[in-house]
């Protein structure tokens, strides 16, 4: 058993050496792989360079592994991490039984008991503190370096709903997310009567999301707003595609990079997956939720900048901070399927490396 064990543990430590890019596969651009068919028409061997590709991606694609749980290097007594390590020896069965016990007798009721008052606290403070008329916004805040200030836009990597948690724990925000119904839409709705956030649905027109925030930033009493430009949850393993919309606006853009400690438990939530119901149930029942924030230098668009450009070098910022690696890809693909043009694209690419090689000159176009 303690043999079986060892295996499990070098495997998955291979795995993990593998995801995290220390062992990488050869990647190789179309150009590169065709550069040695020295011929004047379409090669039948140029559909081994598709078929390589199609088998890489079924086996292990950049996006798919993005939107699961972190593997971890050492077991953390949690059985959803892994169902098998609690069978290695008696010892460790002894131990983990333990760790079930005060995970979900002592540290969940308290922690279901401390959640249901303090929801309770917030709807009835914000129903009350609703009621007065608007005045000023100079809440009381820790004071830190690069704190995001008013008239300015807080950007951060997006794991959980707990993000909003912890850097609302620093000071006061608004809010820039999608409307939610059940329990996450009653603490939106009860915010909604203290601060001013800027809520949307996802069919609702870009246009007018964009002249919402515009007019956000330019009232500089207001707080500033925070904003999770990837538009949905990643496993904090890296930082994918920011949205162009959120660099659009204007103003000073303050980053900041959340990286969480996976050994004490999962703070990703796979909303695809799991409701939120479910989602705050693990969490109760881990050990904790610890993570690490920095709140980087402001950074603002320089001259002829587009907005694309822009959001990929604050990106690139958030994600050197937080030790992730940097991902091309739109986070909505785990909700929709794979754009046409990314596939003509690679056409594209095909044919032109076709006809640079004479095909056209001869007539050989198949």
């Amino acid at each position: 058993q303690i043999e079986k064990g060892v295996k499990m543990q070098k495997a998955l430590a291979l795995e993990n050496l593998i995801s995290n890019g220390i062992i990488q596969r050869e990647e190789t651009s179309m150009e590169k792989e065709m550069a040695g068919h020295h011929r004047e028409y379409f090669h039948l061997g140029d559909v081994m360079y598709f078929a390589k590709k199609a088998c890489e991606a079924v086996a292990e694609d950049e996006v798919t592994r993005r939107f699961s749980s972190e593997e971890l290097l050492s077991w953390n007594l949690l059985s959803r991490t892994n169902a098998n390590f609690h069978c290695v020896s008696w010892q460790v069965t002894v131990v983990w039984i333990i760790g079930i016990l005060i995970r979900y007798c002592l540290l969940m009721p308290f922690r279901i008991c401390l959640a249901f008052f303090s929801i309770l606290l917030l709807v009835s403070a914000t129903t009350v503190v609703g009621q007065f008329p608007n005045g000023s916004d100079d809440f009381p805040c820790r004071c830190r370096e690069n704190r995001p200030r008013k008239g300015g836009i807080c950007v951060a990597n997006h794991t959980s709903p707990v993000d909003v948690l912890i850097l609302a724990s620093d000071g006061c925000y608004s809010l820039v997310g999608q409307v939610h119904g059940g329990l996450l839409g009653l603490i939106q709705k009860s915010c909604m009567q203290t601060t001013q956030h800027v809520l949307f649905e996802r069919s609702e027109m870009k246009d007018r999301h964009l002249v919402r925030k515009r007019e956000h930033i330019e009232d500089k009493t207001k707080l500033p707003i925070l904003i999770f430009p990837e538009g949905t949850c990643v496993n904090n393993t890296s930082v994918m595609m920011f949205k162009k919309g959120s660099f659009e606006v204007g103003g000073t853009i303050h980053p900041v990079a959340i990286k969480y400690d996976p050994r004490f438990g999962d703070a990703f939530w796979n909303s695809t997956k799991y409701s939120m119901m479910t989602y705050t149930f693990n969490v109760m029942t881990s050990w904790a939720i610890v993570c690490n924030v920095w709140y980087l230098p402001p950074m603002v668009k320089e001259e002829e900048e587009d907005a694309v450009h822009f959001a990929n070098r604050v990106k690139a910022v958030i994600a050197a901070r937080g030790g992730m690696s940097i991902l091309p890809w739109d986070g909505g693909l785990k909700r929709k399927k794979i754009k046409e043009s990314f596939k003509e694209e690679q056409q594209k690419k095909y044919c032109q490396i076709v006809t640079e090689n004479g095909s056209v000159g001869n007539g050989n176009v198949y």
